[in-house]
Protein backbone atom coordinates (compact mmCIF):
# COMPACT_ATOMS: atom_id res chain seq x y z
CA UNK A 1 0.00 0.00 0.00
CA UNK A 2 1.50 3.29 -1.70
CA UNK A 3 0.43 6.87 0.18
CA UNK A 4 1.80 10.20 -1.24
CA UNK A 5 3.71 8.79 -4.39
CA UNK A 6 5.82 11.33 -6.16
CA UNK A 7 8.79 11.32 -8.70
CA UNK A 8 12.07 11.15 -7.57
CA UNK A 9 15.08 13.22 -9.42
CA UNK A 10 16.84 9.88 -9.36
CA UNK A 11 20.01 9.17 -11.51
CA UNK A 12 20.19 5.45 -13.01
CA UNK A 13 22.23 3.42 -10.25
CA UNK A 14 23.49 0.16 -11.53
CA UNK A 15 22.72 -2.77 -8.25
CA UNK A 16 25.52 -4.79 -9.47
CA UNK A 17 27.78 -2.61 -8.13
CA UNK A 18 26.73 -3.26 -4.37
CA UNK A 19 27.70 -7.15 -4.69
CA UNK A 20 31.89 -5.79 -5.46
CA UNK A 21 31.71 -4.84 -1.58
CA UNK A 22 30.82 -8.93 -0.70
CA UNK A 23 33.99 -10.91 -0.78
CA UNK A 24 32.38 -13.63 -3.12
CA UNK A 25 34.81 -16.48 -2.21
CA UNK A 26 34.41 -15.65 1.31
CA UNK A 27 30.50 -15.21 0.69
CA UNK A 28 30.07 -18.64 -0.19
CA UNK A 29 31.92 -20.31 2.36
CA UNK A 30 30.13 -18.95 5.21
CA UNK A 31 27.24 -19.96 7.28
CA UNK A 32 24.58 -19.10 4.08
CA UNK A 33 23.98 -15.98 4.15
CA UNK A 34 22.19 -14.77 1.92
CA UNK A 35 21.43 -11.28 0.56
CA UNK A 36 18.15 -9.63 -0.36
CA UNK A 37 18.55 -6.99 -3.02
CA UNK A 38 14.95 -7.58 -4.91
CA UNK A 39 14.04 -4.58 -2.55
CA UNK A 40 11.10 -2.56 -3.69
CA UNK A 41 9.80 0.93 -3.05
CA UNK A 42 10.05 3.72 -5.15
CA UNK A 43 11.46 7.01 -3.14
CA UNK A 44 9.00 9.86 -2.14
CA UNK A 45 6.62 6.83 -1.54
CA UNK A 46 5.38 6.22 2.26
CA UNK A 47 4.63 2.55 2.05
CA UNK A 48 3.04 0.91 4.79
CA UNK A 49 5.04 -1.83 6.33
CA UNK A 50 3.04 -3.10 9.61
CA UNK A 51 -0.08 -1.64 11.66
CA UNK A 52 3.17 0.83 13.19
CA UNK A 53 5.86 0.73 10.62
CA UNK A 54 5.84 3.45 7.12
CA UNK A 55 8.88 4.12 4.97
CA UNK A 56 10.08 6.41 2.73
CA UNK A 57 13.08 6.08 0.54
CA UNK A 58 14.99 9.11 0.07
CA UNK A 59 16.13 9.55 -3.42
CA UNK A 60 19.81 9.22 -2.48
CA UNK A 61 21.14 5.90 -4.50
CA UNK A 62 24.54 4.74 -5.18
CA UNK A 63 27.10 2.11 -4.38
CA UNK A 64 27.54 2.22 -0.64
CA UNK A 65 23.28 3.42 -0.13
CA UNK A 66 21.30 0.79 -2.51
CA UNK A 67 18.25 2.41 -3.31
CA UNK A 68 18.58 4.82 -0.88
CA UNK A 69 18.34 6.17 3.14
CA UNK A 70 15.43 4.55 4.35
CA UNK A 71 12.96 6.98 6.44
CA UNK A 72 10.82 5.21 8.85
CA UNK A 73 7.54 6.31 10.29
CA UNK A 74 6.43 4.73 13.37
CA UNK A 75 2.96 5.15 14.54
CA UNK A 76 -0.31 7.07 13.25
CA UNK A 77 -1.60 10.50 14.13
CA UNK A 78 1.44 11.20 16.63
CA UNK A 79 4.37 9.53 15.01
CA UNK A 80 7.97 9.45 15.66
CA UNK A 81 10.78 9.40 12.53
CA UNK A 82 13.71 7.36 12.32
CA UNK A 83 16.29 8.23 10.18
CA UNK A 84 14.86 11.79 8.13
CA UNK A 85 17.57 11.07 5.93
CA UNK A 86 19.99 13.46 3.75
CA UNK A 87 20.00 17.50 3.22
CA UNK A 88 17.61 16.94 0.61
CA UNK A 89 14.70 19.73 0.10
CA UNK A 90 12.95 17.45 -2.30
CA UNK A 91 12.96 14.26 0.21
CA UNK A 92 11.89 16.13 3.22
CA UNK A 93 8.90 18.26 0.94
CA UNK A 94 7.82 15.01 0.26
CA UNK A 95 7.88 13.19 4.11
CA UNK A 96 6.21 16.77 5.25
CA UNK A 97 3.43 16.13 2.77
CA UNK A 98 2.62 12.53 3.00
CA UNK A 99 2.06 13.27 7.26
CA UNK A 100 0.48 16.56 6.42
CA UNK A 101 -2.27 15.46 8.45
CA UNK A 102 -0.78 14.25 11.34
CA UNK A 103 1.77 15.36 14.19
CA UNK A 104 5.37 14.56 14.25
CA UNK A 105 6.40 14.33 17.67
CA UNK A 106 10.08 12.82 18.23
CA UNK A 107 12.91 12.72 15.15
CA UNK A 108 15.19 9.71 15.95
CA UNK A 109 18.49 9.13 14.36
CA UNK A 110 20.86 6.06 14.37
CA UNK A 111 24.29 7.68 13.77
CA UNK A 112 25.43 10.45 11.93
CA UNK A 113 26.26 9.93 8.75
CA UNK A 114 25.24 12.29 6.29
CA UNK A 115 22.78 10.28 4.63
CA UNK A 116 20.69 9.49 7.69
CA UNK A 117 21.20 12.54 10.17
CA UNK A 118 21.19 15.77 8.16
CA UNK A 119 17.56 16.30 7.40
CA UNK A 120 16.45 15.96 10.87
CA UNK A 121 17.04 20.27 11.24
CA UNK A 122 14.88 20.85 8.35
CA UNK A 123 12.32 18.51 9.28
CA UNK A 124 12.72 19.76 12.81
CA UNK A 125 12.08 23.08 11.12
CA UNK A 126 9.00 22.16 9.75
CA UNK A 127 7.23 20.45 12.62
CA UNK A 128 8.92 21.56 16.06
CA UNK A 129 9.83 18.03 17.25
CA UNK A 130 12.51 17.44 19.25
CA UNK A 131 15.75 15.50 17.98
CA UNK A 132 16.62 12.42 19.57
CA UNK A 133 19.08 9.45 19.77
CA UNK A 134 22.84 9.15 19.24
CA UNK A 135 25.48 11.94 20.21
CA UNK A 136 27.14 14.03 17.56
CA UNK A 137 29.88 12.75 15.85
CA UNK A 138 33.27 13.17 17.62
CA UNK A 139 36.30 11.58 15.83
CA UNK A 140 38.60 10.08 18.37
CA UNK A 141 41.80 9.18 16.74
CA UNK A 142 43.24 9.60 12.77
CA UNK A 143 42.89 6.70 10.41
CA UNK A 144 45.78 7.34 7.94
CA UNK A 145 49.65 7.09 7.62
CA UNK A 146 51.98 10.19 7.48
CA UNK A 147 52.64 10.44 3.93
CA UNK A 148 49.87 12.77 2.63
CA UNK A 149 49.22 10.52 -0.90
CA UNK A 150 48.32 7.81 1.70
CA UNK A 151 45.67 9.90 3.67
CA UNK A 152 41.77 8.42 3.09
CA UNK A 153 39.71 9.65 5.32
CA UNK A 154 35.97 9.43 5.33
CA UNK A 155 35.28 11.77 8.36
CA UNK A 156 33.23 13.01 5.46
CA UNK A 157 30.74 10.93 5.63
CA UNK A 158 29.53 12.49 9.07
CA UNK A 159 27.34 15.13 9.77
CA UNK A 160 28.81 17.74 12.23
CA UNK A 161 25.92 19.85 12.21
CA UNK A 162 24.01 17.00 14.52
CA UNK A 163 23.12 18.40 17.92
CA UNK A 164 20.19 16.48 19.54
CA UNK A 165 18.12 17.47 22.40
CA UNK A 166 18.99 14.30 24.15
CA UNK A 167 21.12 11.72 23.75
CA UNK A 168 19.48 7.74 24.13
CA UNK A 169 21.18 5.55 25.93
CA UNK A 170 20.87 1.40 25.88
CA UNK A 171 17.16 0.74 27.54
CA UNK A 172 16.04 4.07 27.74
CA UNK A 173 12.68 4.74 25.37
CA UNK A 174 10.79 7.72 23.70
CA UNK A 175 7.21 6.42 24.35
CA UNK A 176 3.42 7.57 23.12
CA UNK A 177 0.32 5.98 23.93
CA UNK A 178 0.70 3.90 20.96
CA UNK A 179 4.16 2.82 21.00
CA UNK A 180 7.47 2.91 22.41
CA UNK A 181 11.19 2.97 20.89
CA UNK A 182 13.84 1.61 23.19
CA UNK A 183 17.17 2.63 22.52
CA UNK A 184 19.87 -0.25 22.14
CA UNK A 185 23.26 0.71 21.69
CA UNK A 186 25.38 -0.78 18.61
CA UNK A 187 28.40 0.96 17.72
CA UNK A 188 30.87 -0.67 15.21
CA UNK A 189 29.62 1.04 11.99
CA UNK A 190 29.55 4.33 13.86
CA UNK A 191 30.85 4.72 17.29
CA UNK A 192 27.79 6.22 17.72
CA UNK A 193 25.38 3.77 16.03
CA UNK A 194 22.42 3.17 17.93
CA UNK A 195 19.15 0.67 17.24
CA UNK A 196 15.61 1.33 17.86
CA UNK A 197 13.29 -2.17 19.40
CA UNK A 198 9.66 -1.83 18.95
CA UNK A 199 8.30 -4.00 21.40
CA UNK A 200 4.99 -3.64 20.14
CA UNK A 201 5.45 -5.62 17.04
CA UNK A 202 9.14 -7.39 18.07
CA UNK A 203 10.90 -5.40 15.60
CA UNK A 204 14.31 -3.91 15.06
CA UNK A 205 15.64 -0.77 13.23
CA UNK A 206 18.56 -1.85 12.74
CA UNK A 207 19.94 1.21 10.93
CA UNK A 208 23.21 0.56 8.89
CA UNK A 209 24.37 -2.50 11.27
CA UNK A 210 22.53 -4.79 10.01
CA UNK A 211 21.20 -4.58 6.91
CA UNK A 212 19.42 -7.60 4.19
CA UNK A 213 21.54 -5.98 1.04
CA UNK A 214 24.71 -6.04 1.94
CA UNK A 215 27.65 -6.25 4.94
CA UNK A 216 27.84 -3.06 6.15
CA UNK A 217 31.22 -1.49 6.16
CA UNK A 218 33.45 -1.00 8.91
CA UNK A 219 35.77 2.37 8.67
CA UNK A 220 38.54 3.77 10.93
CA UNK A 221 38.79 5.69 12.42
CA UNK A 222 35.59 5.66 13.58
CA UNK A 223 34.22 2.44 13.00
CA UNK A 224 35.38 -0.99 14.87
CA UNK A 225 35.51 -4.58 14.11
CA UNK A 226 35.65 -5.42 17.70
CA UNK A 227 32.65 -3.40 18.63
CA UNK A 228 30.83 -4.48 15.57
CA UNK A 229 31.17 -7.93 16.52
CA UNK A 230 30.05 -7.75 20.05
CA UNK A 231 27.00 -5.55 18.85
CA UNK A 232 26.39 -8.50 16.64
CA UNK A 233 26.30 -11.22 19.33
CA UNK A 234 24.17 -8.43 21.30
CA UNK A 235 21.73 -8.44 18.99
CA UNK A 236 21.61 -12.58 18.30
CA UNK A 237 20.86 -13.02 21.59
CA UNK A 238 17.89 -11.05 21.18
CA UNK A 239 14.33 -12.41 20.19
CA UNK A 240 13.25 -9.49 17.45
CA UNK A 241 11.38 -10.89 14.69
CA UNK A 242 12.04 -8.46 12.22
CA UNK A 243 14.60 -5.70 11.22
CA UNK A 244 13.99 -2.43 9.69
CA UNK A 245 17.22 -1.38 8.66
CA UNK A 246 18.45 1.80 6.99
CA UNK A 247 18.80 0.83 3.45
CA UNK A 248 17.27 -1.88 1.81
CA UNK A 249 14.49 -4.78 2.85
CA UNK A 250 13.72 -5.73 5.89
CA UNK A 251 16.03 -8.79 7.74
CA UNK A 252 13.38 -11.48 8.16
CA UNK A 253 15.29 -14.02 9.94
CA UNK A 254 17.59 -11.67 11.89
CA UNK A 255 19.46 -14.22 14.62
CA UNK A 256 20.19 -16.44 11.63
CA UNK A 257 21.34 -13.77 9.58
CA UNK A 258 23.09 -12.44 12.34
CA UNK A 259 25.01 -15.70 13.29
CA UNK A 260 25.76 -15.43 9.38
CA UNK A 261 27.05 -12.05 8.88
CA UNK A 262 29.71 -13.12 12.17
CA UNK A 263 30.48 -15.94 10.27
CA UNK A 264 31.43 -14.07 7.19
CA UNK A 265 33.66 -11.35 8.95
CA UNK A 266 35.73 -14.05 10.87
CA UNK A 267 36.98 -15.93 7.90
CA UNK A 268 37.38 -12.40 6.01
CA UNK A 269 39.71 -12.26 9.27
CA UNK A 270 40.85 -15.84 8.20
CA UNK A 271 41.72 -14.25 4.49
CA UNK A 272 43.71 -11.44 5.94
CA UNK A 273 45.76 -13.59 8.16
CA UNK A 274 46.30 -15.79 5.08
CA UNK A 275 47.44 -13.03 2.81
CA UNK A 276 50.10 -12.17 5.57
CA UNK A 277 51.19 -15.61 5.86
CA UNK A 278 51.97 -15.88 2.08
CA UNK A 279 54.29 -12.94 2.78
CA UNK A 280 51.57 -9.40 1.81
CA UNK A 281 52.72 -6.52 4.31
CA UNK A 282 50.53 -3.84 3.19
CA UNK A 283 47.01 -3.11 2.85
CA UNK A 284 47.28 -2.61 -0.43
CA UNK A 285 48.65 -5.75 -1.47
CA UNK A 286 45.90 -7.75 0.57
CA UNK A 287 43.32 -5.66 -1.20
CA UNK A 288 43.80 -6.76 -4.33
CA UNK A 289 44.08 -10.97 -3.09
CA UNK A 290 41.56 -10.73 -0.64
CA UNK A 291 39.24 -8.66 -3.25
CA UNK A 292 39.50 -9.67 -6.61
CA UNK A 293 37.71 -7.98 -8.89
CA UNK A 294 36.99 -4.52 -7.30
CA UNK A 295 35.46 -2.02 -8.67
CA UNK A 296 38.15 0.68 -8.19
CA UNK A 297 35.58 3.37 -6.63
CA UNK A 298 35.17 1.31 -4.37
CA UNK A 299 39.10 0.31 -3.12
CA UNK A 300 39.43 2.80 -0.45
CA UNK A 301 36.50 1.42 1.66
CA UNK A 302 37.74 -2.02 0.95
CA UNK A 303 41.53 -0.68 1.95
CA UNK A 304 40.06 1.15 5.37
CA UNK A 305 37.53 -2.12 5.96
CA UNK A 306 41.09 -4.25 6.50
CA UNK A 307 42.39 -1.94 8.19
CA UNK A 308 39.78 -2.54 10.62
CA UNK A 309 40.65 -6.10 10.95
CA UNK A 310 43.83 -5.33 10.92
CA UNK A 311 43.99 -3.13 13.93
CA UNK A 312 41.57 -5.53 15.71
CA UNK A 313 44.14 -8.30 14.80
CA UNK A 314 46.77 -6.52 16.69
CA UNK A 315 44.81 -5.34 19.39
CA UNK A 316 44.34 -9.17 20.37
CA UNK A 317 48.17 -10.07 19.48
CA UNK A 318 47.84 -11.96 16.27
CA UNK A 319 49.42 -9.25 13.98
CA UNK A 320 52.43 -6.96 14.73
CA UNK A 321 52.77 -3.49 12.72
CA UNK A 322 55.82 -1.63 12.29
CA UNK A 323 54.52 1.38 14.04
CA UNK A 324 50.73 2.70 14.70
CA UNK A 325 48.02 0.75 12.70
CA UNK A 326 47.69 3.14 9.42
CA UNK A 327 46.68 2.66 5.88
CA UNK A 328 50.53 3.19 5.03
CA UNK A 329 51.76 0.50 7.80
CA UNK A 330 53.94 -2.88 7.29
CA UNK A 331 52.36 -5.88 8.90
CA UNK A 332 53.51 -9.37 10.03
CA UNK A 333 52.07 -12.41 11.20
CA UNK A 334 52.54 -12.52 15.56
Amino acid sequence: MTENAAAAPLTRYDLSMSETLIDTAAEAAAEEISFNRSFEGPPGALVRLSPLVRRMVAGNPGPMTFTGTCTYVVGSGEVAIIDPGPDSPWHTSALIGALARETVVAILVTHTHKDHSPGARALQQATGASIIGCAPFAPAKQAAGDEPGKIIRLDGAHDPGHTPEKIMREGEAFETSDFSLVCVETPGHTMNHLAFCLPQEQALFSGDHVMAWSTSVITPPDGSIRDYMASLEKLRLRDDRIYWPGHGGPVTEPQRFVRALAQHRRQRERAILARLGNGDETIEAIVSRVYEGLAPALRAAAGLSVLAHLEDLVARGLVTADGPATLATHFHPA
